[in-house]
């Protein structure tokens, strides 16, 4: 049975990241009780639902449904609350899951409570940062307010057709029951220390001291809240403080920068799975390529050490060292004895393997200059990750710009907007 005063606590004198609609419905349900009338218990007799399921594609898909709190409790799922910490831990299991390819977030709520949610996006930042997995949300069919602090922090955010995103804001809720309190006949006395202790409470009209107080703390966590937006979507703290709070709805949240696809869950998981087969060809592709360029740079190494030494360098030899050798077989080339000769044969080397590179490069279409690499010290080992970064990033921006729709919508994207800047940048 659903704990209205529990409820209430939660709802009054506390600030809130929910957008109107959703808290006119709670204070709906909450004005009868608080006027004494009796409400029907709410049956929570039902399980809940799972938070993850995981598709044949191997794509996790994580639900972040309902009202958002820091945490359940006692309270059943199944009220229609669901815990910052479930969130976390379900996203957390999916990532590190090794059958899970990538995860998305399957996001209809219109938020919940402030606490617990700054904390929950620093986690899944962290989640992202130590992993190597796509993670993505589809607003399907409302990403508001606290949940869209959530659903910003994902690579890439979907908005359905009629789907609702925004609603950047900060609210907190007073009640004054003094009059109730009078026709009840309720008389109502505190007695207490400390000058605040029971300022904002519902039993007296609010102090212009008590307003202010909770003005501030509207107010600093309003700039948390465009700044964590701002950073995740690479936007502006006055772009995201632009929106006022304001709902957008589909094509319009691409236009506001706030999303980035118009498509639904299944569309969603289709194209995940697309480009992570993409990025699996790609991978394949370049491993061959490396192990070739190895190879090629290996035996050209070996051909310049099997070539023999120059008549001085061997006769510089000191014959002490020569009568030592327990093995009477001449080696493939004499050993140099001196510190020069030593060097000059590393050079020739290291001169060879370079070159062996750079002509491994051209072939692929990456351009290396063997001369100034050899000039700035550049090791062998150094200039094969530098083309093989190259190769990756090339691949990479390649795929995101296949898979952007070709609405103009889209185009307005800031995420797509980079990928293609980078994929100008490497093709220069």
């Amino acid at each position: 049975m659903l704990n209205l005063p529990h409820v209430a606590s939660r709802v009054f004198g506390t600030p809130l990241m929910i957008a109107r609609p959703k808290l006119e419905a709670i204070l709906g349900v909450l004005a009868p009780r608080l006027s004494g009338e009796t409400i029907e218990p709410i049956d929570q007799t039902s399980d809940p639902a799972p938070l993850t399921s995981i598709t044949v594609e191997r794509i996790a898909v994580v639900s972040v449904i309902g009202t958002l709190v820091t945490r359940s409790g006692y309270l059943d799922a199944a009220s229609g609350l669901m815990s910052y910490g479930d969130i976390g831990d379900a996203i957390a299991g999916a990532m590190s899951d090794p059958t899970v390819r990538g995860v998305i977030l399957d996001v209809d709520s219109s938020g919940g409570e402030v606490g617990g949610l700054f904390d929950l996006a620093d986690r899944i930042s962290a989640i992202r940062t130590a992993g190597d997995k796509p993670l993505w949300a589809v607003a399907n069919e409302s990403a508001l307010s606290a949940a869209y602090a959530i659903a910003s922090t994902a690579d890439r955010v979907y908005v359905t057709r009629t789907g609702e995103v925004g609603s950047i804001g900060v609210v907190a809720a007073h009640v004054d029951e003094s009059q109730a309190d009078v026709k009840a006949g309720l008389a109502w006395t505190f007695i207490f220390a400390g000058d605040r202790k029971v300022d904002a409470n519902a039993h007296e009209p609010l102090s212009e001291r008590a307003r202010s107080t909770i003005q501030a703390d509207v107010d600093r966590l309003y700039s948390e809240f465009c700044g964590l937006v701002a950073a995740n979507r690479g936007l502006t703290t006055e772009a995201v403080r632009g929106t006022n709070a304001a709902i957008y709805r589909g094509e319009l949240a691409i236009r506001a920068g706030l999303a980035d696809r118009l498509g639904t869950l299944d569309l969603a998981i289709a194209e995940m799975a697309a480009e992570l087969d993409r990025s699996a060809s790609t991978r394949a592709f370049i491993n061959p390529t490396l192990k070739r360029s190895l190879s090629m740079a290996t035996n050209e190494t070996e051909q310049i050490q099997d070539q023999p030494s120059e008549p001085q360098q061997a006769a510089d030899a000191p014959p002490a060292v020569t009568q030592a050798a327990p093995d009477p077989a001449p080696p493939a080339a004499p050993a140099s004895t001196t510190p020069e000769a030593g060097a000059a044969e590393r050079l020739r080397a290291e001169f060879a393997e370079v070159a062996a590179i750079a002509a491994q490069a051209a072939r692929l279409d990456v351009a290396v200059d063997a001369a100034d690499a050899l000039k700035k010290g550049i090791t062998p080992d150094a200039l094969r990750r530098s083309v093989l970064d190259t190769l990756a990033a090339r691949a990479e921006a390649t795929s995101v710009i296949a898979a952007a729709p070709s609405t103009p919508a889209a185009g307005d994207s800031p995420i797509v907007r980079r990928a293609r800047e980078r994929a100008a940048a490497t093709r220069a």
